[in-house]
C-alpha cells in the first residue's frame, strides 16, 4: 500500500468535537514517524541557520496538516518554505544577533571573567530559552496570509492567552538542549518533537 493510499483511507476531520478531531493521531507509530521526519526537514532546512523560522513554520504546518489528514510531506513542506523564508531570514537575522550576544554573555561568565557571573550565566542561558520558545511559537502562528509581522505581533496576547502552549515550548526547548548535549545527532530528532509539542498544545484549543 503506497503513503498515498494509507493516507486516503485514513478518516477525515469531524466537525463536532468527536474523537476523530484529528485523525493523524490514531496510528501512533505513523505519527511518530512523521514527527522524526518533520525533525529531519527542518534540520536540512535551517543549515543556514538565518532560515530556522521559515524552517520551523513550514514545519509547523506539515504536521498540523499530518494530523488534520490533509496534504502533508515535503512537497508541502517546500511550499510553506519558500512562502516563509524571505521574511523569516529577516526574523532569523535578528535572533541569531540576539543569540550571539546571550551566548558571549554566558561564556563569559562560566569563564569566570564576569562579576556575578554565575547570575549573569543563568540570565543568558533563561534569555536564549525564552528566544527559542519565542521563535517556535512564531513559527507556529505563521500563515502564508498573514506574514511573520502578524505573528511576531501577536505573540505577547498568544501567551498570555494560552500559557500552556508557551510552557509546551519551553519544554521542547529544554530537551532538545539535553538531548543536543547528551549527543548532538539528536538535534535532528528533537526539533521534530520540539515542533510537535507546540502544535499539539496549540492544537487543544484550536
Amino acid at each position: 500500500m503506497t503513503m498515498r493510499a494509507a493516507r486516503a483511507r485514513r478518516p477525515r476531520p469531524q466537525r463536532d468535537g468527536s474523537g476523530l478531531r484529528w485523525p493523524g493521531a490514531q496510528g501512533a507509530f505513523a505519527l511518530f514517524t512523521e514527527v522524526l521526519w518533520t525533525g529531519i526537514l527542518v534540520a536540512v532546512a535551517s543549515l543556514p541557520v538565518v532560515t530556522l523560522p521559515a524552517a520551523l513554520a513550514a514545519g509547523s504546518r506539515s504536521l498540523r496538516s499530518y494530523l488534520r489528514a490533509e496534504e502533508s510531506g515535503f512537497r508541502p513542506f517546500a511550499r510553506d518554505f519558500r512562502a516563509a523564508v524571505a521574511g523569516g531570514a529577516v526574523v532569523g537575522l535578528g535572533a541569531v544577533a540576539v543569540a550571539a550576544l546571550l551566548a558571549f554573555d554566558v561564556l563569559l561568565a562560566v569563564g569566570g571573567r564576569l562579576p556575578g557571573g554565575a547570575l549573569v550565566g543563568a540570565v543568558g542561558a533563561g534569555g536564549l530559552a525564552v528566544l527559542a520558545a519565542a521563535l517556535l511559537l512564531a513559527a507556529d502562528a505563521w500563515t502564508p496570509e498573514a506574514g511573520w509581522r502578524r505573528a511576531l505581533r501577536t505573540l505577547p496576547a498568544d501567551v498570555r492567552r494560552d500559557p500552556f502552549a508557551a510552557g509546551a515550548a519551553l519544554l521542547g526547548v529544554a530537551l532538545l538542549a539535553v538531548f543536543t548535549w547528551q549527543l548532538p545527532p539528536l538535534i535532528v530528532p528533537a526539533l521534530g518533537c520540539a515542533v510537535f509539542a507546540v502544535v499539539a498544545a496549540r492544537g487543544r484549543i484550536r
